[in-house]
Order: C-alpha cells, then sequence, then structure tokens
C-alpha cells in the first residue's frame, strides 16, 4: 500500500525531474540581469533612459494616454514605464514617504533611482522571458535538449544581459517578436484560426514597441502561404493575419493616428544618416561590424562560427526553423546592416534566433557520437562556449560598475572646491547634492542650471524643443550665441573623444573642443579599459581662476 507522504513526493519529484533544468537557467538568467543593475545611479549613464522617464511621467501628470513622442514609436514601453511609475507613487504616498504627487515628483526628479531602478526590474524581467521563449520555440522545433541548450546561450549572453538592464524598446519588442514566433511554429505545424490571430497581435505589439519590430510579421505570413502551397492552410487565418497586426498596433498606440503629424516629425528626427560614434560602414561594412564586434564578443570564437553554421545547417534540414522563423530574421539582419548607423542594442532580436543555431549544431553534434561518449561531448562543448561568454558578460558587469563618469564623480567630490561653477556633458545627478553650481549644455537654450532645470520638472517636450532635432545634448550643440552661458570654473568632457575621431565628419563640432581645451588646462582624464573599467573617455579641464587642482590621468 502506497503511503500518502509518497504519493505528494512523487508529482514534486516528477516536476522538478522535467521543470527544474530551465527553472534553474531562468534564476541564472534572472541572476546574471539583475547584477550590478543599479549601475551608475543616481546618475544616468544612458542618455534615453531619462527620456523615457519623463515622457511616462508627462502621461500621469496631464492624465492623459497620448505620449506626444513617436520615435521608436515605444508606446507599449512607456505605458508599462508609467504604470511602473504611477505604482511607485502610490505605494510611496501610501506609506507616508511622500507626502502627496508633487512631492513625489520632486523628489524623483532630485534622485530619479526611485523610478529608475523599478523599470531597470522590469526590463530585466522581459529579458528572462525572452530566455524562457527561447527555450519554447527551440523545444517545439527540435525537443527538449535544443531547448535548454537555446536557453542557456541566452541567458549567458553579455549582450542581451547589458540591454536587458537599461530603459529602452529592445528587449520588449524582442519579448512580441518570439511570442509571434512561437504562433509561426504553431500555424506551420498545426495551423488554426486562433494562431493567425496571435500572430497577427503580437505582431503588432511588437511594431507599436519599436517600429523595425514589425519584420517579425514576414514568419507568420510565410508559414500560412508555405500551408497553403501544400493544400492545408486555412485562408480565413490567412486574412485575419493580415487585419491583426494594424488592428493590434492602433489599440496598442491610437495616438499613431491621432496625432500622425507628431509622427511624422518623430520619424524624420530619428532617421539620421550621421551620429558621432556609431556611423555606419555601408551594408558589407555594418555586416562587417557586428559579427566582428558584438557578436564574436558576446559568442566567442567557438560559439559564434557554431551559431551561424547551426542557423544554416538547421535552415536546410528543419522546413519549420526554414519557413517559420528565419525570414523575418534575415530580414531584420539585412535591414540593421543597411541604415546609416550601426548600433550594439539593433543585435538584441537576433540574439535568439544565433541561439536557435546553436542549439540546432550542438544537439546534431552530440547525436552523431558515439552514445558512450556523448556525455563527454556535450560538457566540453557546454564549457567551450560557456567560459568565454561567462568571461564577456563578468567583464561587462565589472565595466558598468566602473563606469568613468562614476570615477571623474569621485575625482571631483575629492579635488574641485565648493562654490566652483562645473560644466558637465552628461547627467551627473551624483554631484548635485555636492558644494557646486552644476551646469548643463542644452541645445537652444544654451548651458542651463542643472538643479533650476530639475526643479522646474523640465519636460520632455522641452527637451526635445531645445535639441532641434540634434542627434545628441552635448556642447558641440550649443547655439552659438549662448556659448557665454557655458562659462565655468571646470568642464567636464565626455564626447569629445568621439568628434576626434570623426573630426572630418564634424569638423565644426570638433573645432569647438579643440578650442575649449587650448584655453583650459586638462587636469584629469579617464578612458575605458576593457574588463577594468567602461564608459566614454572623459576630461576633465580647468577653464577659470577657482580651477586648482591637481593634474593627473587614469588609463
Amino acid at each position: 500500500m502506497t503511503k500518502p507522504s509518497d504519493r505528494s513526493r512523487k508529482p514534486i519529484s516528477s516536476f522538478f525531474g522535467e521543470h527544474g533544468p530551465i527553472l534553474g537557467l531562468l534564476c541564472l538568467a534572472a541572476l546574471l540581469r539583475l547584477d550590478g543593475i543599479a549601475f551608475g545611479l543616481p546618475a544616468l549613464n544612458d542618455p534615453d533612459e531619462p527620456l523615457f522617464m519623463m515622457l511616462a511621467y508627462g502621461m500621469l501628470e496631464r492624465g492623459s494616454p497620448d505620449p506626444q513622442w513617436f520615435g521608436h514609436p515605444g508606446t507599449v514601453t512607456l505605458y508599462c514605464l508609467a504604470l511602473i511609475m504611477g505604482a511607485v507613487a502610490v505605494l510611496g504616498i501610501a506609506s507616508g514617504r511622500f507626502s502627496g504627487i508633487e512631492d513625489f515628483a520632486q523628489a524623483v526628479y532630485l534622485d530619479p533611482a526611485i523610478v529608475i531602478l523599478p523599470a531597470r526590474l522590469f526590463v530585466a524581467a522581459n529579458g528572462v522571458a525572452c530566455v524562457f521563449l527561447t527555450y519554447l520555440v527551440a523545444r517545439r522545433l527540435w525537443g527538449r535538449g535544443a531547448g535548454l541548450v537555446a536557453a542557456s546561450v541566452l541567458a549567458v549572453n553579455a549582450v542581451h544581459i547589458g540591454w536587458s538592464q537599461v530603459i529602452r524598446t529592445d528587449v520588449q519588442a524582442s519579448l512580441f517578436m518570439q511570442l509571434c514566433v512561437l504562433a509561426a511554429i504553431r500555424i506551420h505545424g498545426s495551423g488554426g484560426v486562433r494562431s493567425h490571430v496571435l500572430a497577427g497581435i503580437f505582431a503588432g505589439l511588437a511594431c507599436a514597441t519599436k517600429w523595425p519590430a514589425a519584420i517579425i510579421f514576414l514568419n507568420p505570413l510565410a508559414a500560412s502561404l508555405d500551408r497553403l502551397r501544400q493544400g492545408r492552410g486555412e485562408r480565413k487565418g490567412l486574412v485575419l493575419l493580415l487585419l491583426m497586426p494594424g488592428v493590434s498596433l492602433l489599440a496598442a498606440s491610437p495616438f499613431l493616428l491621432i496625432s500622425y503629424d507628431v509622427v511624422l516629425g518623430d520619424l524624420a528626427g530619428e532617421a539620421r544618416p550621421v551620429h558621432p560614434g556609431s556611423t555606419g560602414f555601408g551594408l558589407v561594412g555594418n555586416l562587417g561590424w557586428y559579427l566582428a564586434g558584438p557578436l564574436l564578443l558576446s559568442f566567442g570564437w567557438l560559439g559564434l562560427p557554431l551559431a551561424l553554421a547551426g542557423a544554416l545547417g538547421a535552415a536546410v534540414r528543419s522546413r519549420p526553423f526554414l519557413v517559420a522563423v528565419c525570414p523575418a530574421f534575415l530580414a531584420f539582419l539585412l535591414s540593421i546592416s543597411m541604415q546609416s548607423l550601426v548600433w550594439e542594442r539593433w543585435l538584441v532580436p537576433l540574439l535568439p534566433f544565433l541561439a536557435l543555431g546553436f542549439a540546432w549544431a550542438a544537439v546534431t553534434i552530440v547525436g552523431l557520437t558515439v552514445a558512450r561518449w556523448r556525455l563527454i561531448v556535450s560538457l566540453g562543448l557546454a564549457a567551450a562556449l560557456a567560459l568565454p561568454m561567462l568571461q564577456a558578460t563578468h567583464a561587462r558587469s565589472i565595466e558598468r560598475r566602473n563606469d568613468t563618469r562614476q570615477i571623474a564623480s569621485a575625482w571631483i567630490r575629492a579635488n574641485v572646491p565648493p562654490g566652483s561653477t562645473i560644466l558637465v556633458e552628461h547627467a551627473a545627478l551624483d554631484l548635485l547634492q555636492g558644494p557646486w553650481k552644476i551646469i548643463f549644455p542644452l541645445g537652444s537654450a544654451g548651458c542651463v542650471d542643472a538643479r533650476e532645470m530639475l526643479g522646474s520638472q523640465i519636460s520632455a517636450g522641452d527637451v526635445q524643443e531645445r535639441r532641434r532635432g540634434t542627434p545628441i545634448v552635448d556642447l558641440a550643440h550649443v547655439d552659438s550665441e549662448k556659448l557665454a552661458t557655458c562659462r565655468a570654473d571646470f568642464a567636464v568632457l565626455t564626447r569629445f573623444d568621439r568628434y576626434q575621431a570623426e573630426r572630418r565628419r564634424f569638423p565644426t563640432e570638433h573645432a569647438r573642443y579643440v578650442s575649449l581645451t587650448q584655453a583650459g588646462r586638462l587636469l584629469w582624464m579617464a578612458a575605458a579599459r576593457e574588463g577594468v573599467a567602461g564608459g566614454p573617455e572623459v576630461r576633465i579641464l580647468a577653464l577659470g581662476p577657482r580651477a586648482t587642482g591637481p593634474s593627473r590621468s587614469s588609463r
């Protein structure tokens, strides 16, 4: 006779036997994405994080769901950020931390970490969900073993981890793209109107999160057409598939239609042919930059060739992969390689695809070996891939924790006398509580007092208006008539090296920095070092009579 305790233990052990490996991988993915997630705070090292949070706060302040910005378009992400910010405000007021909405707003502008950290945690959760979805896709295509391999690759990928810690749209858009891929595989395998509808909904949500993600629609479309070609398709499903992305897009972001003039203006502002530090090299050059740069860094010398070979092999041997997965991702790679700019974050949606390729290659290699050697081959492949990937992940984590901008702030706190005026080019909110006047370049407004700007709760619209369509906010883009407002005792420059590297493309901007550096005295400089410190090259200059301090360099 079986004891009740035995019956209760069996389902539990069975559950962990089946789901334990993927749960362990998801825990690993979460730990890696939480490691160092508070980097920089209260300073904001990523220039787009404050923009997204100001846009989200603006909706709450106006009591309107209109984001009034559609550059990415980012609507789904902005709505999520607004909900997070509202939840933080409600909890803070209920607990007595804030006396009311005005007190909450003032606290957030002085210490954005109050809302930035919860928002980063939300993005990290999206990153972990992407790992799980990659597991589901690979498992549906080639079985549980392939699913675990694909999930492990994405879980430890340095590029995916890094962008899962920043408030941007890329990771959330990738999540919707993977959901669309799952629906596309179901369409190809078993059809069904429901799968067509879901695929269309997810394609629309992906587009409402980031414009280029709309390309994922190619996967369910190809899957549905392939079933029709085989005489197994549903015309009703195809019709709904064609209709649902537009319906889903407008349901998630109705102001795309209502405020179409703003949409056109924001799209024009995003379509820039050049950007200091990120200007592209043409189709072949951009493709080479992605392959030899961030992809090689994050996958390693063995992992990247295996992933590419595996993707090619899977496309030849697995029709569901060829039809329901490959079209959109290959088109996406071609699309980003054809752009005028190159950004590492644009690779985020491609990382699950490469993880699938590696999973197919690994499972195939193990399957070709003699049974008694399969465990050894599996462990060898895992170690050969995981060690360089984990090394890259660890190095980037250290670099984020030791950013040159925070190192510069520490130098300022130790060496700059009270009462000095300091010009900074990045959002150095970690200096606002110090005994200095901090001024910040803001396009047509000149250099503005950072405390006054934040105290007045400047909006994203104000920032965009004063930028006047310039690619970044820095000293090079301050109106010439307003340069007098930028007089300071010290200057903290974080953009000079970019213009120095591209001085032929940006001669006017470079000349402004050269003029400033010649008029001042270099006190301190720090540059990124692989595995030691990250961030841009930072220079601290003495410009005025109060600017006296030790001269030294950190490299």
